[in-house]
């Protein structure tokens, strides 16, 4: 409707991932580059997370688009599957018939389909989306199935894309096996103030446009304040400025005019209003951005020390954390097997003194 008017060939925002309108932000460069190195490595997992409407979808399906036809790729949104579904979804997704088969039967068939494509000098890759939403037992399943193996190489490699929600369940210690699999990771962060102009622009004129001044500056900034950086809010917000500017008949979108279409959002989606500062983009990061449809954005806490002075250098405390964790997960590891140990020891010790009884 409003494409036209703007000089636009196509809708720029749609919500629908497209990998011709990938956007390589800092972080989302960097997760793509795992993918790739991952996908050269032809082994392991690959982890990527991220919030809601980041983008992990919108990866998977631009790398997808840059495989050549020496990899075959099944593509699953995971519901809560049980091992022995996920294996069926699995295979079917690289065109078995698993109608009326056994577990057994399937990865038979599954193992001597990768072992014919490997013969063909091709490989499997399979793409896992919404993966925290697997159960432990699933995700181990996933773990066996990269034990078919040829030449000490996996047959079927795997990625797994999912919500924040995924990494605790990753961190679990009888996930030990699995995190030993893992060849990268990479958390997907919302756009900064600056990126999201970038993401505005790229994605106009990768619809078309000409580059004419259509946004006002401070148009950006409550684009960004509002969406916080997110690619799917910014998606969503756009659509509706647009669309705005289109019926006013307006050439220019002003901050005025996308704050009416915030108002606008705001009473359709039930949100409440915000007291919040707008920060500037070199304070980004001193903003939480805000999550769930009633979030209000509120400062970050600042990291601070024991004498009250502020810790500068929050990602190293931040990967100090997480190695303390990964050595509690192994502790923890460690004193089950050592639990079970003497559990076993004490039952034959028990057993032991039956018996001798029983001989006296």
């Amino acid at each position: 409707m409003y494409e036209s008017y703007y000089g636009l060939d196509s809708k720029p925002f749609q919500l629908t991932p497209d990998p011709d309108f990938f956007f390589a932000s800092r972080w989302h460069k960097r997760a793509m580059s795992y993918l790739q190195y991952g996908l050269s490595q032809a082994e392991g997992f690959i982890v990527i997370t991220g919030d809601i409407g980041t983008g992990k979808t919108t990866i998977a399906n631009s790398l997808v688009a840059e495989i050549e036809d020496d990899i075959m790729v099944a593509h699953i949104v995971t519901p809560k599957l049980s091992p022995d579904e996920l294996v069926k979804m699995v295979s079917s997704k690289f065109g078995l018939d698993v109608a009326g088969k056994t577990k057994a039967d399937i990865l038979k068939m599954l193992e001597v389909y990768l072992y014919d494509l490997s013969a063909t000098g091709r490989r499997a890759l399979l793409l896992v989306d919404e993966a925290q939403n697997l159960p432990l037992e699933t995700i181990e399943e996933l773990r066996m199935l990269s034990n078919f193996q040829e030449f000490g190489k996996p047959l079927l490699q795997s990625f797994l894309l999912g919500q924040e929600e995924l990494q605790p369940i990753l961190r679990a210690p009888n996930m030990e096996q699995f995190r030993q699999r893992i060849v990268a990771s990479c958390h997907l962060a919302p756009l900064t103030q600056e990126e999201t102009k970038e993401y505005i622009e790229f994605r106009l004129h990768h619809a078309g446009w000409n580059g004419s001044t259509l946004f006002a500056d401070e148009a950006f900034a409550r684009i960004y304040q509002f969406t916080r950086g997110v690619p799917r809010k910014i998606n969503t917000l756009m659509d509706r400025i647009l669309l705005f500017g289109y019926l006013e008949e307006l050439e220019t979108l002003t901050e005025e005019a996308v704050d009416s279409v915030i108002s606008e959002v705001r009473e359709e989606m039930f949100l409440p209003e915000t007291n919040a500062v707008e920060p500037d983009s070199e304070d980004d990061d001193e903003y939480e951005p805000a999550v769930g449809a009633n979030a209000q954005h509120k400062p970050r806490k600042k990291l601070m020390t024991p004498n009250g002075n502020e810790i500068q250098d929050a990602e190293y405390y931040k990967a100090m954390l997480s190695e303390l964790v990964d050595a509690l997960d192994d502790a923890i590891s460690h004193k089950i097997k050592l639990t079970q140990y003497i559990d076993k020891l004490l039952k034959k010790k028990y057993r032991t003194y039956v018996r001798l009884k029983e001989d006296d």
